[in-house]
């Protein structure tokens, strides 16, 4: 982590006012905390020297409307730190500025989702401006949102002194080993879900380091759609047009040599009734792929290779497709130690006691470029050092 400013570097004071930018990312259910949990420790430490913490974190999307607010997860960490943590639906406003220059020495609150903000996701400036006056440094978790330039993150970093948290160190020393580990010859990557990253950065660059990827979920609609091959009513993502780009791209590099596309899919009609076809034969207008049957070669190939990734669930396994992660998991048994799970939903979702990362687009970044985002923005922070001070 050399040229960052390193949080466990530093000696908090009673009075000192920090913001802490997390990366929550938990519904009201709770149903896996590990995004909240690996920030206790550090949440802690600056609590009992009597710094003053107002808490920033994101769940969900102004995009869809899925963001909510974040009470449930101020009532689970009150319980975590044995200490009340107030929460403060605002955050950008005066109202929030005053509430969180009335904080008292050691307490922590938790103030609105961020991502109530369209500007968030935007990068606004101005967001990211009020939301820094709502202490005097910065302390950055959250690695599954390290390669996200928001303004409750990197946004945040152009106006005050800033910090990694230990989390971030810990989750991106953790992922280390994987990104010097063995190269084409040994490893195989599974790609899943529906976010962009997975085949703008997961697919672009995985398919240079590892001798087979097997793309499942967006990517391999996005894949079979640069193919040729009719994909009906398939999830192609929230960038269509980029993903298609860059699948192109990918199957142009490689003439398709290295990537798993299989020969028979799992698609589901508007009933939801599934039933098994042939890739050449092309998915129905009102049918989705949910699933897909790997290849007897490419299980082999998993079987015996020295490293797996797993990035995201390569069928809807949630809704109950479950066989081509049921196959991929059985054909790791007993390498568990040498397989990998990144991001919060493929955790939530698999039945896996293995190695393990709740960061998803942020993991494949970091594995892929070996830094994220917000690693390069604490660096320039710190390179510009001179011109920050705490308010």
């Amino acid at each position: 982590m050399r040229g960052l400013r390193l949080l466990s570097d530093h000696r908090p004071a009673a009075g000192e006012r920090w913001i802490y930018s997390a990366g929550f990312n938990v519904g009201p259910a709770l149903t896996d905390t590990g995004r909240i949990d690996v920030e206790l420790a550090d949440l802690a430490r600056l609590s009992a020297a009597g710094a003053r913490v107002a808490l920033l974190s994101h769940q969900g999307s102004a995009k869809d409307g899925s963001a909510v607010h974040l009470d449930h997860v101020a009532g689970y960490l009150g319980g975590r730190l044995g200490r009340p943590v107030r929460y403060l639906p605002e955050n950008a406003t005066a109202r929030a500025r005053d509430w969180a220059a009335e904080l008292h020495d050691g307490e922590i609150a938790l103030f609105g989702n961020t991502r109530l903000h369209p500007g968030d996701e935007a990068a606004d400036p101005g967001l990211a401006r009020a939301l820094a006056g709502l202490g005097d440094r910065v302390a950055v978790g959250g690695f599954s949102k390290a390669h996200r330039r928001h303004a409750s993150n990197t946004g945040l970093l152009d106006h005050l002194p800033g910090y990694a948290a230990d989390s971030l160190v810990a989750e991106a020393r953790a992922l280390d080993p994987w990104a010097t580990g063995p190269g084409r010859g040994h490893a195989v990557a599974v790609l899943g879900g529906v976010k962009p990253e997975k085949t703008l950065i997961g697919l672009t660059g995985l398919t240079r380091t590892h001798r087979l990827v097997i793309p499942g979920g967006v990517v391999l609609n996005t894949l079979l759609a640069a193919a040729g091959h009719p994909v009906g009513r398939s999830e192609l993502g929230s960038a269509p047009e980029r993903c298609a780009r860059a699948a192109r791209a990918v199957l142009d590099r490689t003439g398709g040599e290295g990537i798993h596309l299989p020969r028979v899919l799992v698609v589901a009609g508007p009933d939801g009734v599934t039933r098994r076809i042939r890739v050449e034969d092309g998915v129905p207008d009102d049918c989705a792929v949910v699933d897909f049957v790997i290849e007897p070669w490419a299980l082999d190939l998993v079987r015996g290779a020295e490293r797996v990734l797993i990035a995201g669930t390569p069928g809807l396994y949630a809704q109950g497709n479950r066989h081509a992660a049921a196959a991929v998991l059985a054909a790791r048994a007993g390498r568990e130690a040498t397989t990998l799970l990144l991001g919060g939903d493929t955790v939530a979702e698999l039945p896996w006691t293995g190695p393990r990362s709740t960061g998803g687009g942020s993991a494949l970044q970091y594995l892929v470029e070996g830094t994220c985002a917000v690693f390069e923005a604490l660096k320039d922070n710190r390179r510009r050092g001179a011109g920050h001070h705490a308010h």
